[in-house]
């Protein structure tokens, strides 16, 4: 079973904020989500706002055409975060949690989660990038054990996608200031992980953002629209950790359609179909209609992908999301007992996969 990790909320430490100022992301009163909470602050009550319309996210990565080609059947996409409610309508029949992780006080996993995989929801334009793939929610805030819990992934073939800076913290004037505690927990030094960047509606970042660290490829992260815990309302957000998840969510959708890749090949898929810019940008349609698989460790950055033009509506995608479901316990015991049993600080031989 194809399997793709995101570290979303472990790595970052996010202040609390006030909400959004009105008018800047075009759902007025729809709530800021949180990555932390402050020690007095209650857990985030469910949103009472619902989203009617379709987030720009949606044309900005194409889903709908898309969508013709993959929906993420037979994927496990592990979100590392605060947890995922498993109450929350949209994603919950998707979810699968380890422990403790079934639970979500703060709310930031639960977004991420359904950013990669809600399902379409009557009355709302918001989806997930990948309605069709499973959800497994850990959570790991220890760096000794997130590191190792990436290194099995990695060694197991499972593509690991995380945050590129620290989340930011919107204020009421709009501007927005970074955690500078975010950087110790930043797993930069390990080669084998897919650095994602974010950017908004309008093609930049907030202003006050912090640079992010060597990103290898960006993605819609700013003023992005999910769910989060209990009923039925969404939240909005901001930050790289976001467009970690986003990306997530594509790859499940490239490693449905095209399960013979493996992660480095997946992650060479990505990168290579990119929309060309000072980073990289995520151009999903492009991603999913290329053919071939070059690995990461061989494969020329920049060498241009070839592009095949599928038959409306082909049954090829259904075809293989069955064969790979039949598999879906084999990969997924492994992989929580790695993400939560492996001994803390035991020395890895690390070995570049070709950054």
């Amino acid at each position: 079973m194809a399997t793709t990790l995101v570290i979303a909320a472990a790595p970052v430490r996010l202040p609390s904020g006030p909400a959004f100022p009105p008018g800047r992301h075009g759902f007025g009163g729809t709530p800021p989500i949180r990555a932390i909470l402050q020690q007095d602050e209650d857990c985030t009550k469910p949103s009472t706002t619902v989203a009617e319309a379709k987030p720009w996210t949606r044309s900005a990565l194409g889903l709908t055409r898309s969508w013709r080609l993959s929906r993420g059947a037979g994927v496990l996409v592990a979100v590392v975060d605060t947890g995922v409610d498993g109450s929350t309508p949209a994603p919950a029949d998707q979810v699968d949690a380890v422990g403790a992780a079934s639970k979500d006080c703060v709310g930031h996993g639960s977004f991420a989660a359904g950013l990669i995989a809600a399902a379409p929801q009557p009355g709302t334009g918001v989806v997930g990038i990948a309605p069709a793939a499973r959800v497994l929610s850990v959570s790991l805030d220890a760096r000794d054990a997130l590191t190792e819990a990436v290194a099995y992934a990695t060694e197991h073939d499972a593509l690991v996608v995380a945050p590129a800076a620290p989340d930011i913290a919107p204020s009421e004037s709009g501007s927005s200031r970074p955690d500078p505690t975010a950087w110790p927990y930043f797993l930069a030094f390990i080669p084998q992980v897919l650095f994602v960047a974010d950017y908004g509606p309008q093609g930049g970042r907030p202003e006050g953002a912090p640079q992010p660290f060597a990103p290898d490829l960006a993605a819609p992260g700013d003023s992005v629209v999910s769910v989060g815990p209990g009923g039925e309302g969404h939240f909005i957000g901001s930050g790289s950790s976001l467009a970690a998840a986003n990306v997530a969510g594509a790859a499940a959708l490239v490693r449905a359609r095209s399960p013979e890749l493996s992660a480095g090949q997946t992650v060479d898929r990505l990168e290579h179909s990119a929309y060309p810019s000072d980073v990289p940008r995520l151009d999903l349609y492009v991603a999913l209609s290329s053919v071939g698989g070059a690995d990461r460790a061989t494969a020329p950055r920049g060498a241009s992908a070839q592009v095949e033009l599928p038959e409306p509506h082909s049954q090829v995608p259904r075809t293989r999301a069955v064969a790979i479901a039949a598999s879906a316990g084999i990969f997924l015991a492994p992989l929580v007992a790695a993400m939560v049993v492996v001994p803390r600080g035991r020395a890895r031989s690390w070995r570049s996969a070709g950054r």
